[in-house]
């Protein structure tokens, strides 16, 4: 197996490094300032993948060991645990700034860190499979699956019921709850059947959803309380949710008058940040859409359930966009270039898409003026980020 000196870190949280033929490699547990053995797990003409056997030059301050016992199992549920917390977060800055300049062609772009969030105990919402009747996660780099009965990320009202729940014969299981409201919700499929959960747990069937029962919950984020159904996306951790809402608003500072909200969801950003102003939510989950109605009554919100790809855009002074992971692509610039804002808050979970779409809106005609690091997910790769784009 080869010897590897780690030079940097990829999307991922891969170790990047060099093979003795020449070949970038990309290694999963290996960190930059590193000399690693590597045992190779994927070859292919111009790179090859790999995992960190041995660790010969471990770096100072910076590599600890994985507090979480189903690592070592395989789960690859935290794939940067390996590193301590203040490491992590740096590795995501240079991993958007690198991003940035490369994919977006951008000239010393300004990446920042936000404010520290709890690194343990925050996962509001954890699906898991369900193998021999206990909860299982993927291994790392493969569909097997490692079970587990309790998770070091995952919110206490989630981690009590994979130790109480009977997940019975159920294929797979959906864990949702409110943080700061104390509801709970089990999404269980293909159905119910001989599964039982705490009395206090709303419990609903893929087949009840799938026939038109609704079921949702509730959670609260910067002073506004949210519905959610079981199909609609929602950020994992209020607290977290609390950050984006503030960054959101920084970004869009002192611009006055109505606000597009594209990729609107259930109503986040135009329940926080568009208060008081007219507001344009696009998005086209029928679920999200419904909540987003309920979270929105009595507000100056228009909602309208469509692709934005589909849409057709109006005038305003300010764009909010928080895409999947996809990015906002050419498609999605062209919508709110078309809209003639003044300033764009770009809510990114991809630091190559966040690069990408850097790229696309500097040639439709807005600059970033900056980025900040937004920590929803520590211990893993996940990144999330928010980025300030104003018209030239």
């Amino acid at each position: 197996m080869p010897d590897v000196d780690i030079t940097s870190v990829t999307v991922g949280a891969a170790g990047v490094g060099r093979l003795d033929d020449g070949r970038v490699v990309f290694v999963s547990g290996a960190l930059p300032g590193e000399r690693v053995e590597v045992e190779v797990t994927e070859h292919k003409e111009r790179f090859a993948r790999g995992v960190a056997v041995g660790v010969y030059e471990p770096v100072a301050l910076g590599r600890r060991a994985e507090p979480c016992p189903f690592v070592a199992e395989g789960c690859g549920g935290c794939d940067l645990q390996h590193a301590h917390e203040d490491l992590q977060v740096e590795l995501k800055r240079r991993i958007v700034l690198e991003s940035l300049e490369r994919l977006g062609r951008c000239v010393d772009p300004v990446v920042e860190h936000g404010p520290a969030l709890a690194p343990l105990g925050y996962r509001t919402h954890l699906r898991v499979r369900i193998v021999e009747g206990k909860p299982a996660l993927r291994a790392r780099g493969s569909h097997d699956l490692v079970p587990i009965d309790a998770c070091l990320t995952a919110h206490p009202l989630v981690d009590e019921l994979l130790a109480e729940a009977h997940f019975a014969d159920a294929a797979e299981v959906t864990l949702r709850v409110g943080a700061r409201t104390g509801e709970r919700l089990a999404l269980v499929g293909p159905r119910v059947g001989n599964a039982t959960f705490p009395a206090d747990v709303e419990v609903v069937g893929f087949d009840q959803i799938a026939g038109a029962r609704r079921a949702w919950f509730h959670e609260e984020v910067a002073g506004e309380r949210f519905r959610i159904s079981a199909r609609s996306f929602f950020q994992t951790r209020p607290d977290g949710a609390d950050v984006l809402v503030a960054e959101v608003d920084d970004v869009v500072g002192e611009v006055a008058g109505s606000m597009v909200d594209l990729y609107g969801g259930v109503g986040l950003f135009a329940a926080t940040v568009g208060k008081g102003r007219d507001v344009i939510l696009v998005e086209q989950n029928r679920s999200s859409v419904a909540d987003a109605k309920a979270n929105l009554d009595g507000s100056r919100a228009r909602i309208v359930r469509a692709r934005v790809e589909d849409w057709k855009p109006s005038r305003a002074p300010v764009v909010v966009a928080d895409p999947a992971r996809a990015g906002l692509g050419k498609t999605g610039v062209a919508k709110v270039a078309a809209t003639e804002a003044e300033r764009v808050a770009l809510v990114s979970c991809d630091p190559g898409s966040l690069g990408r779409d850097a790229g696309l809106l500097a040639a439709a005609g807005y600059d970033l003026v900056r980025s900040r690091l937004v920590d929803l997910f520590p211990q893993t790769s996940h990144i999330e980020v928010v980025s300030r784009f104003d018209r030239r």
